[in-house]
């Protein structure tokens, strides 16, 4: 299988949401900062409900219970949130020496989150490291466009250097079926589907302003996951 093809969709997917975070900042210019607030809110209300829709996937909600729980025992250990928003600063500092933007580190974790989380970008990166098929991952492109002018126009240039984290995470995922894809089952794939809706609902929740969850602290249940599967 073509190497090139099976990557070809996360290349596609890391530069339509730098496009779209560039987009969003020239709109943010001239948008009044009750709008973005009040589409602040309407994006988390969407994501909320992407999340839902995910976690219904599940069919064994021990596994998914399981997962979280011991995933964010060994994220909050390593304190990835922290790691993340670390990275952010740094991305920060590249940029603009010592000049500090509130918003930007919330941005860039907000966004890689967002966009690497999804249903689309499971099963996406599964068929293409798998058999090399990219539409999925085209067509989450073309959302993730949307999503990133949206996000950029109210949390700043940290959601278009999210696309960085979207090509290593992706990615990897795509190396990671390429070698291990055959091994997981079709119930596998949906209870990743569901734990990463998890944390999709959890970061509609942040963005709304309700809860102030470190959802990066609960990535590492997405290797919980295929294991609890063997193991149920």
């Amino acid at each position: 299988m073509d190497i090139i093809q099976s990557f070809s969709g996360v290349f596609v997917n890391t530069l339509t949401v730098l496009i779209g975070g560039i987009i969003g900042l020239l709109l943010k210019k001239q948008l009044p900062e009750r709008l973005t607030k009040a589409v602040m809110t309407a994006v988390g209300l969407c994501v909320i409900v992407i999340g839902i829709g995910g976690v219904i996937k599940g069919e064994n909600q021990l596994i998914m219970i399981l997962s979280i729980i011991l995933g964010t025992i060994v994220g909050t250990l390593i304190d990835i949130d922290a790691r993340l928003t670390r990275l952010g600063d740094r991305l920060q500092k590249m940029k603009d020496g010592d000049s500090k933007e509130s918003t930007f580190s919330q941005g860039f974790v907000t966004a890689s989150l967002l966009f690497c989380m999804g249903a689309m970008t499971i099963v996406g990166s599964m068929n293409a490291g798998i058999s090399g098929d990219n539409q999925m991952i085209y067509t989450k492109s073309i959302l993730d466009l949307i999503s990133s002018t949206i996000l950029a126009t109210t949390l700043g240039v940290g959601v278009a250097f999210s696309s960085l984290f979207v090509l290593v995470f992706q990615g990897s995922l795509v190396a990671l079926a390429m070698l291990l894809g055959s091994f997981l089952s079709d119930a596998a794939v949906n209870e990743l589907i569901c734990t990463g809706s998890v944390m999709i609902l959890a970061l509609g929740l942040n963005l709304i302003g309700v809860t102030k969850i470190k959802v990066a602290n609960l990535l590492p249940a997405l290797v919980f996951v295929p294991l609890l599967c063997l193991v149920f």
